[in-house]
């Protein structure tokens, strides 16, 4: 039996057409559509110089080989290469592929095409599957060719490799010169100038007015949103020489330490090298501050001032997760407790000038103060004093006539305490940094017996420090929590001792009022649908039954 030959069917050099309609049919022998990819990373004198005889070196390259034609250059100065979104030619080009425009992209190497390890493995594949060659000149690959993705990989990760490493001296570099006071990443600040010969600011008079009226304003018991507004109305421009006003541009005036002529520097940190997110810095890199770096636009004493109000109103959670906010933590008794009864927004807390030479608190609708009271017509600014001498009557009112609603209250008040885990939570967090204290001083054993080096040992113990400074900080609220749940525990036991009396209560008490009231709903409308604006509602914890007071008579005996 005579052996069976396998016949070889050679495969083609030059493209396959692939259109089953001009199978049989006579091909025209067509050049290769090419395109060459540029790119250079600033825009410097000498990259720029690079640029253009890269682009030069291309139309060269393509007009003399006798099998390709120009599609054309794509081309992008002064762009990062780790990241493909603002890099619009690069797009572009990729645009044009997918769309049968080009057969072969030509570029220097894979760190001109790429510096993103992902990136370039993403892209070679993209292009491939749309029959694109991409040829990287120094590295000698081309994926038309290209058996296996390994060579690539290992190149692509070498130029990745080779930007972190860039990333990491710059990086250095940058620091050196904030640790010896040098004003780096300067973005514009209202009522300074930047000199960007010896990289020093100045007080610009005009400018400078602007922001000693916000501390003014501030301080004299107005609220960002408000002045804000008035900044508007007066026509005053922002650093961007606009007359255009928001409260949080308002805030970030007022926190910033430039004002009284100090220096931080550090305040948010690069992530990775690749993404270039930046994040505010809360112990994750070093900060650098200078005192009396420049000239002064405020006093200390007018900044300090403003902190303190800034505080009293909004203070940072040690305790959040990245990227997480949390409410203030409430100074006063009726913080976030308070709620207008007409628009349900919170009451805030002000200041009013009682006689020339005494104040007194009170509270009023937020919507009213910021908005206008047009706004919220119905409000009325009520004395703190009254909102409270209500609470003692609400209370009283219970205790003589409805001991079975405090009782009921008292019950889901104690049912609270007993299955919170604060305390077992804390027991956790002190068990934590003894842990990380532990491998904090076996690091310390490590670098002195030459185990590990020096950057190792300041990367892991940086990185072991922010850590416990964490866990310190949530085992100090702990403890704050669990003493406060004891001294509710002991007002409860005095509170069910006095139950039977109808002055149990013959002061404000703050732990009590936190423990028995859901909220304080000021304001609202009667049965018969009139507007009292000196109604006080107290929504129990625990319960549906709500006890309310009508504020008007007390209202008069204080004034």
């Amino acid at each position: 039996m005579e052996e069976n030959k396998v016949q070889v069917i050679k495969a083609h050099d030059g493209p396959v057409i692939r259109d089953r309609r001009l199978e049989g049919k006579p091909v025209k022998i067509t050049r290769k559509r090419v395109a060459a990819y540029v790119r250079v990373s600033t825009d410097g004198e000498e990259q720029i110089q690079s640029f253009n005889s890269q682009k030069q070196y291309y139309q060269e390259k393509i007009s003399k080989n006798k099998d390709w034609v120009m599609v054309g250059i794509y081309a992008d100065e002064a762009i990062t290469g780790t990241k493909t979104d603002k890099r619009d030619q690069f797009l572009k080009m990729i645009s044009d592929c997918e769309a049968g425009l080009i057969d072969v992209v030509i570029t220097k190497s894979i760190s001109r095409f790429s510096r993103n390890l992902v990136d370039t493995l993403t892209y070679t594949r993209l292009l491939k599957q749309s029959g694109v060659t991409v040829i990287f000149e120094k590295e000698n690959i081309d994926t038309s060719t290209m058996e296996s993705e390994m060579q690539l990989s290992l190149l692509s990760a070498l130029a990745q490799n080779e930007v972190e490493s860039l990333s990491q001296n710059v990086k250095m570099g940058i620091q050196y010169k904030m640790a010896r006071g040098e004003l780096m990443g300067f973005n514009g600040c209202l009522g300074y100038d930047y000199n960007r010969e010896d990289k020093s600011i100045s007080v610009n008079p005009a400018e400078a007015e602007t922001v000693r009226l916000i501390y003014d304003l501030y301080i004299a018991g107005y609220g960002a949103n408000v002045i804000a507004k008035k900044l508007t109305e007066m026509g005053k421009v922002n650093k961007k020489g606009i007359v255009k006003w928001t409260d949080s541009g308002v805030r970030g005036i007022l926190k910033n330490e430039k004002y009284k002529g100090d220096l931080m520097m550090g305040k948010t940190y690069t992530v990775d090298p690749i993404s270039k997110r930046r994040l505010d810095n809360r112990g994750e890199a070093n900060k650098y501050y200078t005192k009396n770096h420049h000239e002064p636009i405020v006093s200390e004493e007018i900044w300090d001032a403003a902190q303190e109000i800034l505080k009293s109103r909004y203070r940072d959670n040690t305790m959040a997760e990245e990227g997480t906010r949390r409410r203030y933590i409430r100074k006063y008794a009726l913080s976030s407790m308070c709620e207008c009864g007409f628009c349900g927004t919170n009451l805030t807390r002000r200041t009013h000038n009682q006689t020339r030479s005494t104040t007194k608190p009170v509270w009023k609708c937020r919507t009213a103060t910021n908005k206008g009271i047009e706004n919220c017509p119905n409000s009325k600014a009520i004395d703190e004093v009254i909102i409270k001498g209500a609470f003692l009557e609400a209370m009283a009112l219970l205790a003589d006539n409805f001991d079975d609603v405090l009782e009921s209250v008292l019950k889901v008040v104690e049912e609270a305490i007993n299955t919170d885990e604060s305390e077992t939570r804390l027991k956790q967090v002190e068990k934590t940094i003894a842990s990380l204290e532990n491998k904090r001083n076996k690091l310390t054993d490590m670098l002195l017996d030459d185990k590990i080096s020096k950057d190792a040992y300041d990367d892991k113990y940086n990185e072991l420090e922010v850590k416990i400074n964490r866990a310190l900080g949530e085992k100090a609220l702990l403890e704050q929590d669990v003493l406060s749940q004891n001294n509710v525990k002991d007002r409860m036991k005095k509170i069910r001792e006095k139950i039977k009396d109808a002055n149990f209560l013959d002061e404000f008490d703050r732990v009590v009022f936190e423990s028995i009231v859901s909220k304080v709903i000021v304001g609202g409308y009667n049965e018969d649908g009139t507007v009292d604006s000196y109604k006080i509602t107290f929504v129990l914890k625990g319960v549906e039954n709500a006890c309310i007071t009508d504020a008007k008579n007390r209202m008069k005996k204080v004034i």
